[in-house]
């Protein structure tokens, strides 16, 4: 049987419509209601008025229309009407969602090759609660704050499980960092990465939105890092989070930097840009080294997703040092999640953690506003002016802290 949990008007009466045979309605002891579908109802009458501002019958998403690497050209913005949430889940009021490389990716279908458009974009948001089913209900209240990691983030309501949401003390795009950013650098390092204190550490994209991460958890381990940034603002980011020797590859050469300063070669190697950075990477792994691929943005642009890469000599260049490669996706490591999430956001609150943000405050058009903001924030990005992880506020905040 199900049920929705619906709070009329902002009043503290409480309804619950459920399918199935006629009963007594305990919980708010009105009469017996016939079975009726609720889909079609205005939310006005459904819902609280939550924090003063009524949710709207209709709203924005952005829908992957077709399959392209050009995000501009795979997707496109629509308008429709709210989601239902059913029984076991929340009706979020987005108001920051995640830009990550991997946006592009996805809209070009090459994650799961059955999945063909029309379907939702976006991997992560942060949001209140402003409608849930009967089971959710025991775990959450309208107004309460949670953040997520899921498809369909790219709206200004989502539906989300609410198993699959993480409650957060505030609607702060900080804790946004660590649900695919955050978690990736913290799950691969300490899984794959088998970091010893002392061992050198080289973060590629250091200052973006998951080598900032890489950068304080290496750190952390006792690690010497270096780490490969575009600007000499990015490298002084890098210094100030605890990073040894940023290099900016615009005016140093890196793989000479790495020759003459780190001869005996690099431990274990964050790498998210691809092609000649790792061709550079494997050449300088030490003995033992660990090369952990997380991503490879260098070609995510290009038809096929892949940046060229000379590997010909791969396999007799790993025997050697007795060296290895090891890919991340951190969907296969979702068993490791909860914990890695927990750990980030203790030591963000106490004060051990830097989530830097990049809302687009120096971009040429302003702030990344809006959901129509996620275009330009897909450029940004991939220009490679972000210091941080690209964040878009899609609505301001309520006008009311109160709660039911």
């Amino acid at each position: 049987m199900s049920c929705l949990l619906l709070v009329r008007n902002g009043r503290r009466a409480i309804s619950v419509i459920c399918g199935g045979r006629r009963g007594t309605d305990t919980l708010s002891g009105v009469h017996p209601v016939a079975k009726r579908f609720i889909i079609d109802m205005s939310y006005s009458a459904h819902f609280m008025d939550f924090k003063g501002s009524s949710i709207p019958s209709g709203m924005k998403k952005l829908v992957v229309t077709k399959l392209s690497p050009n995000f501009r050209e795979a997707v496109s913005t629509q308008t429709v009407a709210v989601p239902t949430p059913g029984d076991a889940d929340l009706l979020l009021r987005n108001r920051f969602v995640g830009i990550n490389a991997s946006d592009i990716n996805y809209s070009a279908g090459r994650y799961d090759p059955s999945v063909k458009p029309p379907f939702d974009a976006g991997f992560e948001g942060i949001g209140e609660v402003v409608g849930l089913g009967l089971s959710a209900s025991s775990r959450y209240a309208i107004g309460d704050t949670v953040a997520y990691f899921g498809s369909g983030a790219f709206a200004e309501y989502t539906v989300v499980p609410a198993k699959e949401t993480v409650p957060v003390p505030a609607v702060k795009p900080e804790f946004l960092t660590l649900l695919v950013s955050g978690a990736t650098a913290y799950i691969a390092l300490k899984r794959l990465g088998d970091l010893a204190k002392g061992e050198t550490v080289l973060v590629t994209a250091a200052a973006g939105g998951t080598g900032q991460f890489a950068v304080q958890f290496a750190k952390q381990a006792g690690c010497h890092v270096i780490g490969t940034c575009s600007s000499n603002e990015k490298a002084g980011f890098l210094k100030s989070i605890g990073c040894d020797r940023p290099v900016n590859y615009t005016t140093e050469d890196l793989a000479k930097t790495l020759r003459k300063e780190y001869p005996q070669g690099i431990d274990v190697v964050y790498e998210s840009v691809g092609g000649s950075v790792l061709e550079l990477a494997v050449n300088t792994l030490a003995n033992k080294g660990r090369l952990i691929v997380i991503g490879f943005i260098s070609g995510y642009q290009s038809a096929s997703g892949i940046p060229p890469f000379r590997g010909g000599t791969l396999p007799a260049k790993l025997l050697q040092k007795s060296a290895s490669i090891r890919g991340f996706f951190l969907p296969h490591f979702l068993s490791d999640y909860r914990e890695a999430l927990s750990s980030m956001m203790q030591m963000f609150a106490k004060g051990k953690l830097v989530c830097e943000v990049d809302c687009g405050d120096l971009a040429e058009e302003g702030r990344f506003v809006g959901l129509d903001s996620v275009f330009r924030a897909v450029d940004y990005m991939y220009a490679g002016r972000n210091l941080g992880k690209v964040v878009v506020e899609v609505a301001p905040p309520s006008v009311s802290n109160s709660k039911l």
